[in-house]
């Protein structure tokens, strides 16, 4: 069974865009979660948590507004001057995203230090990534979603969506053999769900003018497979 796995997955073909019927929980083994930004053109993000993950952490009450974004990425240097709409706009996306999987405050910053700080070679460094990629398939999940992350475009949710999708029906993975190798490489950390939206503001924050660069998603699957090999 794992030895078919392996095969099929060095022979899979990776369409620009697959169908994903949300409602057949048992075909895609997952769930979908909406949140809305708030204010004048805000936008519903649809995210997801694999369902066959019990552990997956449930968020609570957010208490985090954009002000208390702005107020992070200050102390930590990360910008200086007022923010400009977009990237105000950006800190309330995280706020939303992130504020109801924060225990607090200093949680909301660790987690919001992984948009602003990733080092694969530091990451690669860890006892606890070199667990990871041990298991079964970890590395060929990185160079899947590398192979899908190359052709280019923003890593939105939809997308982010496909590449899960196309990785568990093509490889019959599930729960942190697929998740974990995915957080690990894009994110910097193996966790649980609250990374994916880690993830999800890579891109856009990338494309803002903080004072420290952003690494896109591709930038740093890149760097992250070059650390490895």
């Amino acid at each position: 069974m794992r030895s078919g796995a392996v095969k099929r997955s060095r022979r899979m073909l990776w369409p620009h865009s697959l169908p994903v019927d949300l409602l057949q929980k048992e075909r895609t083994g997952l769930k979908t979660r909406h949140y809305n930004t708030g204010g004048p053109g805000s936008a519903t993000i649809l995210l997801m948590t694999p369902a066959d993950q019990p552990d997956a952490p449930v968020a609570s009450a957010n208490r985090f507004s954009s002000a208390d974004v702005v107020s992070i990425l200050r102390e930590r240097g990360w910008l200086a001057a007022e923010p400009s709409g977009e990237q105000h706009a950006w800190s309330e996306r995280a706020a939303a995203m992130l504020g109801g999987h924060a225990a607090g405050r200093v949680a909301l910053a660790d987690l919001l230090g992984l948009v602003f700080q990733y080092d694969a070679n530091e990451i690669i460094s860890r006892v606890e990534s070199h667990v990871v990629l041990s298991r079964y398939a970890a590395r060929d999940v990185v160079r899947q979603v590398a192979l899908v992350l190359l052709e280019g475009g923003p890593l939105t949710s939809d997308r982010f969506k496909e590449i899960v999708t196309a990785l568990k029906e093509g490889m019959e993975l599930r729960g942190r053999e697929l998740f974990h190798p995915i957080r690990l490489a894009l994110a910097g950390r193996a966790g649980e769900g609250e990374l994916d939206r880690v993830i999800l503001l890579l891109d856009e924050a990338a494309g803002l003018s903080f004072d420290v660069a952003v690494k896109s998603a591709r930038e740093r699957i890149l760097e992250f497979c070059s650390a490895v090999d």
